[in-house]
């Protein structure tokens, strides 16, 4: 049917006329169909980019700060730990007069559930704290043998906001303690997946290795050719200390029997060194005693001459004559040289007259 007018007042009018169609109008449609053949070859040849659309589900969100007094090796180390952790947040220093219990309401201030303290004391002993806050368990430990980023210099390299992955020592699953620490260090170290800071790529991995009853970490780059590592840094060793039920304190679930604190590992070596003084005094006070004592006067053995042969006598010569005085060569240059010296002298004076 053919599309027709219609009257205000009703009825129908005369019958509509159709558009006219020109030829660009008839070409339009041909292009768009070309165009929208061309975007589906190009969605089909395109590689899809890295970023997963994920769903941000695990909010873990760590603290890292430390109290005043800290050097420059660890506060570079707090640095490079916070570089690595893309879900870390920073905070300013702690006084070392306020208690730890407040560390959990900074926590809840910066909408954060795990925290990582540094506490400097002495400015040469440095003491990490590992805590869930806040209803806990919380680790404390000493940390030694600090090597940061910059002072390292390896070759090794990750992309900056990779999420690494997490090694651990057979030895973890022996121990109740070592169980509790691995589930507390995978929470904390661990980059949540989809995290908006973080980038979905997996080039490098964090190592947790337990020997001599401290735990040794290490940063490790993963090459795609062969899957070899190299290592990138930081490193540091952790000295277990204690492990308390509530975050930042509470009752004890576990104190080290091997642990030795900084202050007594110092003293033994003050004592050592005054032991080796102290015994070298002795020694030379024992010489001193000696000198003194008169000497013993051992009795003649008639025995000890059995094996002696007797030297042969030489005739005792007895010279009558009174031998000639020795030429002095130097001593008669010297008195040639100044008669010499003189008569020139005279010479000199007798022209000038």
């Amino acid at each position: 049917m053919a599309a027709t007018k219609r009257k205000r007042r009703g009825g129908f009018a005369v019958q509509a006329k159709k558009p006219k169609r020109n030829e660009k109008d008839a070409k339009q449609p041909a292009k768009l169909r070309d165009m929208a053949e061309e975007a589906e070859e190009e969605e089909r040849d395109r590689i899809p980019g890295p970023v997963c659309k994920g769903k941000w589900k695990n909010k873990e969100r760590i603290l890292i700060f430390s109290s005043r007094g800290i050097n420059f090796r660890t506060r570079h180390l707090m640095q490079d730990l916070r570089m690595l952790m893309p879900h870390s947040k920073a905070d300013t220093k702690m006084d070392r007069k306020d208690k730890l219990f407040v560390i959990n309401e900074v926590c809840e201030m910066k909408n954060c559930n795990k925290c990582i303290y540094f506490e400097a004391k002495k400015k040469q002993d440095l003491y990490m704290w590992l805590s869930n806050s806040p209803h806990g368990p919380s680790a404390k430990f000493l940390v030694q043998n600090i090597h940061t980023l910059a002072e390292l210099k390896m070759t090794g390299n990750c992309l900056k906001g990779s999420r690494p992955l997490l090694s651990f020592d057979p030895a973890f699953d022996e121990l109740p303690h070592y169980a509790l620490l691995k589930e507390l260090l995978i929470q904390i170290f661990s980059t949540p997946r989809y995290h908006p800071k973080s980038q979905p790529f997996v080039d490098h991995v964090f190592t947790f290795t337990i020997l001599d009853n401290r735990i040794w970490f290490r940063n490790f780059q993963i090459i795609e050719e062969d899957a070899a590592l190299v290592e990138i840094g930081p490193r540091f060793v952790l000295n277990l200390i204690k492990i308390f039920q509530g975050s930042f304190g509470g009752p004890t679930l576990y104190e080290n029997p091997h642990y030795q604190s900084p202050n007594m590992h110092r003293r033994i070596i003050r004592s050592i060194t005054a032991a080796k003084y102290r015994e070298k005094q002795q020694v030379k006070d024992a010489q001193k005693m000696k000198k003194k004592e008169p000497k013993t006067v051992l009795p003649h053995d008639p025995t000890a001459d059995v094996f002696v042969i007797p030297a042969e006598e030489k005739p005792i010569e007895i010279q009558w004559v009174k031998p000639e005085p020795k030429v002095d060569l130097k001593a008669r240059k010297k008195r040639i040289y100044k008669r010499q010296r003189k008569m020139k002298q005279k010479m000199n004076s007798g022209n000038a007259k």
